[in-house]
């Protein structure tokens, strides 16, 4: 019942709550070194069932119905590691509700949108330059020059299809690549889907001079034009990712601006680290969180609550990284504590601990509420009542 009125209050905006996590992160910064690499993606939040929100959105289909989530994730360039939301917004039929500024923002594409995004987390002055990964969602010329233009670092990943000019001549991405395919050279040793794989990289420079696309409305509906812009520079990075027997499994076409003395290298890995915000995502589906299955009635409260569950998260990171004695043994309690089982040499998983620290706090929760003999007679009865069913 508190929940629920807390998340109804109209005087807790979705910005306040969310202030806890920008102090947090203003914190957090100093996990990275030279680079504050922010992940931005999309997540569609389901509520197909739930009639009562009546702001709800068509999704993928028109018996799909919910809200779209858009998150900016900051991770630390060392290693990767998540450190804090920077940005929620979930958008909704009468707007985005989001923690960008008090009162509903107006429903935008999505890269118009992104575009807003980044500079709201630029200005969030954390003492390092960003940037930008997105996945091929971002793959916008229109786009691209826009972000050159607003002197923001990028990856992106491209779309196969795209053409550039490469050696004064016009090519698609894939021609491209094999003109450099002897350049590949092995970088890492990588994950992929759960196998170890080896990642190899090579690097041209190419220029985007081709006509961007953009919708506009005519008459209700719309249509797409064509047009002409400023030609970028830009240096592809092709990182392809390969098994034991040196079978391909995937490559990713990557768009950077960033300055030569970010190897090939280290913008690949970069990339590579995008998959943290997925991870973010299958944490507020699951893990104790479930979001899909909550009872808010709107965007604004769910945005609110998305806010707070983000402050779990963010503790359970933090809880990843410390090195101190009394971390480890935190996190021995909450994995046995969750009733999860680990696979062998994993000690723990963020999910685990997550769910390790809702049942946590629900023992503590019950210690306020009973005298700890009052527990432990409650405890007797119930071990009496199974050992009579069996």
């Amino acid at each position: 019942m508190g929940a629920y009125r807390f998340y109804g209050n109209e005087r807790i905006s979705v910005v306040k709550t969310f202030e806890p996590l920008k102090r947090h992160a203003a914190a957090a910064i100093s996990s990275c070194q030279e680079w504050a690499l922010v992940i931005h993606d999309w997540s569609p939040l389901h509520y197909t069932d739930h009639e009562s929100k009546e702001d709800r959105i068509v999704l993928y289909n028109k018996n799909d119905f919910g809200y779209l989530l858009q998150a900016a994730l900051l991770i630390s360039d060392r290693n990767g590691a998540p450190l804090s939301p920077l940005y929620l917004g979930v958008e909704a039929s009468d707007g985005v509700h989001s923690t960008r500024r008090e009162g509903v923002l107006p429903r935008r594409h999505e890269m118009d949108e992104l575009n807003r995004t980044m500079g709201h987390v630029e200005q969030q002055v954390l003492g390092l330059e960003m940037v930008h990964i997105i996945d091929r969602e971002g793959d916008s010329v229109l786009h691209l020059r826009r972000f050159v233009r607003c002197n923001r670092f990028f990856i992106i990943r491209s779309n196969d299809l795209r053409k550039v000019a490469y050696q004064g001549e016009s090519q698609l991405l894939s021609e491209v690549e094999k003109a450099i395919e002897g350049e590949l050279r092995f970088s890492r040793e990588v994950q992929y889907k759960g196998r170890k794989a080896k990642q190899y990289v090579a690097e041209a420079e190419v220029t985007l001079d081709g006509k961007a696309r953009k919708q506009r409305k005519k008459d209700g509906k719309l249509v797409s034009q064509r047009i002409k812009g400023q030609a970028i520079s830009l240096r592809l990075i092709v990182a392809q990712v390969r098994d034991a027997h040196g079978k391909v499994l995937t490559t990713w076409r990557l768009w950077s601006n960033l300055p030569k003395s970010v190897s090939a290298d280290k913008i690949a890995l970069w990339y590579y680290w995008r998959w943290r915000i997925e991870s973010y995502f299958k944490l507020l589906k699951g893990a104790g969180q479930h979001v899909e299955q909550w009872q808010q009635e709107s965007a604004e409260a769910i945005a609110k609550r998305l806010a707070v569950a983000a402050q779990a998260c963010v503790i359970v990171w933090s809880l990843m990284e410390s090195t101190a004695p009394e971390a480890a043994t935190l996190r021995r309690t909450l994995i046995r504590l969750s009733g999860r089982l680990m696979k062998h040499k994993v000690e723990w998983t963020a999910p685990a601990l997550l769910a390790g620290m809702w049942q946590l706090l629900m023992i503590l929760d019950a210690l306020d509420q009973y005298p700890i003999e009052e527990l432990k007679e409650m405890g007797r009865q119930v071990k009496q009542m199974l050992g009579h069913t069996h």
